[in-house]
């Protein structure tokens, strides 16, 4: 049977949120800041209803990715990735990751973060699939500023993920730290909810 283990990243695997950082890099920050005003009205809708934050960082990809070569913010990518895994990465869930590894078992980031930056992330830490908010490319090479699907959060990580096992049967192991990785660890059959600070709980699954 497979063993794959499935580390949601902003909060989990990294210490920090990325999303905002990266957009920063890529737009600027005054940009950046026009974008966050444009989504203010629905990002306050969102305190009352989630699906709301998906609808605000649609607004805030599309003022600031729209019409950028997708590949010069892949290349930013990559050395946002290298930053992040170098220095803000949780060690406890980190460790988690390498056991995985070592036991031999899939490794899966699930992470409403971007591609762009989640791919060479990916390949820095040995995981072999991300499944995460990709940005719509242009048949001229240029990014859209929309999302490919929808934005891989909540449901939505316990559905790419069911679709990547194409009804395999697999023991999953899912690690999260906030409400939208709920379903991804109800769906786990040893879910694992990471602390603010990266600490696992202390009834964590020993890794089989």
């Amino acid at each position: 049977m497979r063993t794959v283990a499935a580390f949601d990243f902003d909060g989990t695997l990294s210490s920090r949120d990325n999303f905002l950082r990266f957009v920063k890099l890529v737009a600027g920050t005054a940009d950046t800041a026009k974008a966050m005003a444009a989504a203010a009205p629905t990002l306050l809708a969102s305190r009352h209803d989630k699906a709301q934050r998906d609808v605000a960082k649609a607004i805030v990809l599309r003022q600031t990715m729209r019409g950028r070569s997708d590949a010069y913010v892949r290349d930013l990518g990559a050395r946002f990735a290298r930053q992040v895994v170098g220095g803000h990465l949780h060690p406890e869930v980190e460790a988690r990751l390498t056991a995985h590894r070592a036991a031999g078992h899939e490794l899966v980031i699930v992470s409403a973060s971007l591609t762009a930056y989640l791919d060479p992330a990916a390949e820095l830490l040995g995981v072999g699939t991300v499944l995460a908010t990709d940005l719509e490319v242009g048949a001229d090479g240029h990014l859209t500023g929309e999302i490919v699907g929808a934005n891989v959060r909540g449901p939505e990580k316990a559905r790419r993920l069911d679709a990547w096992l194409d009804g395999a049967v697999a023991t999953v192991y899912a690690y999260g730290d906030s409400h939208g990785d709920t379903e991804l660890l109800a769906r786990a059959d040893h879910p694992v909810l990471v602390d603010r600070r990266g600490r696992l709980p202390a009834g964590a699954a020993p890794i089989a």
